[in-house]
């Protein structure tokens, strides 16, 4: 009976609660310490995770790039949020993950997003960057009204940059009474912005968010630093594999058939070491996709497209046909342009690559002079190969070309090469 009675008093709160769940349709994070019960936000210790190193000297305008100590603290999926105060003006830059679309930052009362004010920012389809503040007045996209709010924004004019495959919203609060515990609400969407009206959000969240404390930017934190390192490998793999080992693969196979058969070793083996970096390069760029949800559909299309082409040429080995047999000129159409095809999508994916995650001028020169290397090997190899050709029209028909006995093309003709 007392175990009854125990369950019959706790029922109305179970009730309560799940209609607190139903009006506010949040997902509730706390940050900060000792956030109590009475807020009306799910309490929860926020682990001591760091920020990225980012030198807001680069893309942010003056007073923005010259904040060299501010409190940052990530606050949803990749999301951080960094803060520094100066008597009674708060700085605050919010970095996310941006392709297209819009991200905003509001600023409620009581966590909901009916009467809160907002900054949002985006890149509007001529390359514009763009921020304003809205007043979310309802829930319908005619209630959400451009340049209305309550924030105590100062002179100094709101910024928005992209850095690489990030979006950064910078702005100024002029208060009397210092920030504490705010309740701040995150949103974005990856639609595009029509006459400023904001279109309906991709997913929200809302926070209560500590200003009165934080982790400095630039402590060291093991799962950050392990996205970085993870990142940098994807980038690391996918120029070996299919920057350099695969095109290397390619011009065994064109240029040095005469080496018969050494030149079908060396160039299987070579192919199916590059696809296996290729293989390790998707495999982490999904790992990354998982856990830092960056939307950059393009990178990820193209690369999932070049290892469906890289995995039909392994297929293409295993079902090469016989040289005399009647499918084998068919075979050397559909391996050759594959691997041209594949080739080609690859270097683009990683100049697409090079550019959604920011990457320094070092990555870029390098992987250039990779690529000018390769190019200008093919076209040395491509004239000694058209200058064999015009040798041997100019030949008597009896005169031996393959004094080895080979009987291959010492260069290739204009036709495909036969695998």
């Amino acid at each position: 009976m007392a175990k009854l009675r125990s369950m019959a008093q706790l029922w109305p709160s179970f009730v309560r609660i799940c209609l607190l769940n139903v009006v506010f349709n949040f997902k509730i994070i706390a940050l900060g310490d000792d956030i109590g019960s009475s807020s009306g936000f799910t309490s929860s210790s926020s682990s001591q995770t760091t920020c990225k190193n980012t030198n807001f000297q680069i893309f942010l305008p003056p007073p923005y790039q010259n904040i060299s100590s501010t409190i940052c603290k990530p606050v949803w999926h990749t999301y951080e949020l960094r803060y520094t105060k100066n008597d009674d003006i708060t700085t605050i830059i919010l970095s996310a993950p941006y392709t297209v679309g819009w991200v905003g930052i509001g600023f409620s009362r009581d966590g909901k997003m009916v009467g809160s004010s907002a900054m949002v920012g985006w890149i509007n389809k001529h390359g514009h960057a763009k921020i304003k503040q809205y007043y979310l007045r309802g829930n319908k996209s005619s209630e959400v009204i451009a340049n209305k709010g309550e924030l105590p924004l100062n002179n100094v004019p709101a910024a928005v940059a992209t850095n690489g495959a990030e979006i950064y919203l910078a702005f100024q609060l002029q208060t009397t009474v210092p920030f504490g515990k705010q309740p701040i609400l995150l949103a974005f969407s990856t639609k595009q912005l029509h006459e400023h009206h904001l279109s309906k959000h991709d997913d929200k969240i809302a926070i209560l968010f500590d200003f009165s404390s934080g982790a400095k930017s630039g402590s060291k934190d093991p799962s950050s630093n392990g996205l970085i390192q993870m990142r940098k490998n994807h980038g690391i793999m996918g120029i070996l594999g299919w920057g350099l080992i695969l095109p290397i693969g390619a011009i065994v196979a064109r240029y040095f058939k005469h080496k018969e058969p050494l030149w079908f070793y060396l160039h299987s083996i070579i192919q199916f070491v590059g696809f296996a970096f290729g293989l390790v390069t998707v495999l982490l760029g999904l790992q990354l996709y998982s856990k830092m949800h960056v939307h950059i559909p393009a990178h990820r299309g193209i690369g999932i497209f070049v290892l469906v082409l890289s995995i039909l040429q392994i297929l293409a080995f295993f079902l090469r046909p016989n040289r005399d047999s009647k499918f084998r000129k068919m075979w050397n159409l559909y391996h050759g342009w594959f691997g041209r095809m594949a080739l080609f999508f690859a270097s683009l994916n990683i100049v697409l690559g090079m550019q959604a995650a920011g990457a320094a001028n070092d990555w870029k020169i390098s992987y250039g002079f990779v690529v000018g290397i390769i190019i200008v090997a093919v076209i040395v190899l491509e004239i000694l190969a058209y200058l064999k050709r015009l040798e041997k029209r100019s030949l008597p028909p009896n005169f031996p070309m393959d004094p080895l006995g080979v009987g291959e093309e010492t260069f290739p003709s204009n036709h495909l090469p036969k695998g």
